[in-house]
Parts: structure tokens; sequence; C-alpha cells
């Protein structure tokens, strides 16, 4: 559970919101569990060999995908301006998870491509995912865990699923 001496709470007039006034610890446990779940993928990611890769680099490489995107597409999906989209894509290139290159159909354009090492990068948080979960299934019981996503799926609206999250968290 959240300790109570590290939380800012909001106002203590807010109490009696919620039948025990603790309303404020659904979303710090919904942030710690993301947190938990992006800070384990990091450490593994680190042991097989992207030491480099940063969660905001993942919502990036998602937001470019297999076919490719622009600058501007980038910073769209991200929900920053195309300048944000550009710096983070030059670390990617620095890192060497994407390339430039032109598009072939427009050569004033250049696409962003993920490199076999974002390729790499991407399949390797996929199977590091699947590994989490499934020790979650093991700690919560598999019942009770996909209780706990169809329960989700239930609040959660279907557009809420947005590559966005890096800049809103202001990541990117």
């Amino acid at each position: 559970m959240v300790d109570e001496s590290k939380v800012n709470q909001v106002v203590e007039s807010s109490k009696g919101v919620t039948a025990d006034g603790r309303g404020y610890e659904l979303p710090l446990l919904l942030f710690a569990g993301f947190r938990t779940l992006i800070d384990r993928l990091h450490a593994e990611l680190a042991r097989q060999g992207h030491p480099d890769a940063r969660p905001a680099h993942g919502f990036a490489m998602q937001a470019i995908g297999v076919d490719g995107a622009t600058a501007s597409e980038i910073g769209r999906r991200l929900g920053v301006s195309k300048q944000a989209a550009g710096k983070t894509v030059d670390r990617l290139v620095a890192l060497g998870y994407a390339e430039r290159a032109n598009d072939p159909a427009d050569a004033r354009r250049k696409t962003v491509r993920l490199t076999p090492h974002g390729l790499d990068a991407l399949a390797r948080s996929a199977a590091v995912f699947d590994e989490l979960r499934a020790e979650w299934a093991r700690t919560l019981g598999e019942p009770q865990l996909r209780a706990l996503e169809e329960a989700l799926r239930t609040v959660v609206p279907a557009e809420a699923f947005r590559l966005d999250a890096a800049g809103w968290l202001g990541g990117v």
C-alpha cells in the first residue's frame, strides 16, 4: 500500500469524497504498477544489450512503427511538437535504434525507420512484458489478473491507448 507519510495529499477537506477518504490511492497504485513494470523492463533490456533504452524511446519507436514515419507524424502520434520529436529521433539515431532515409514518394521528405537494433529492442520488450505478466499471474493468480485486466478495460476508454504518454509525463 501507499506510505501515507510520503504522499502529498491535496487538501484535508477532500476527505470523505470516497467512503474511506482514500480516492487518491487508486491513481498512485496504478502509476506505481506501471512504473514497476517499466523499470523492470528497462533493467532487463539493459541486461540483454540495450543499456541506453529509455521509456520515451519505446514510445517513440512505437510511433515510428514498422513502416516508418516522418518527424511530423511522430510528433502528432506522441502529442509533441515536430521539434521535440526531431530531438528524440536524433537520440534514437545516435543510439542506433533508428535511421533517416529519403522518402521514395517525395525526395523532399525524410522518413525515420527503425534499424534492426530498434526492432530487436521492441521484440525483446514484448517478450519481457510477457514474462512480467506471467510473474504477476503467479503472484495474484491467473483468474485474479484476468479480472483486473477486464476491470481496467471496462473503465479505461479505448481512446486512452495513445502513445503520447511520454509527452504527458514530460519524457519526450
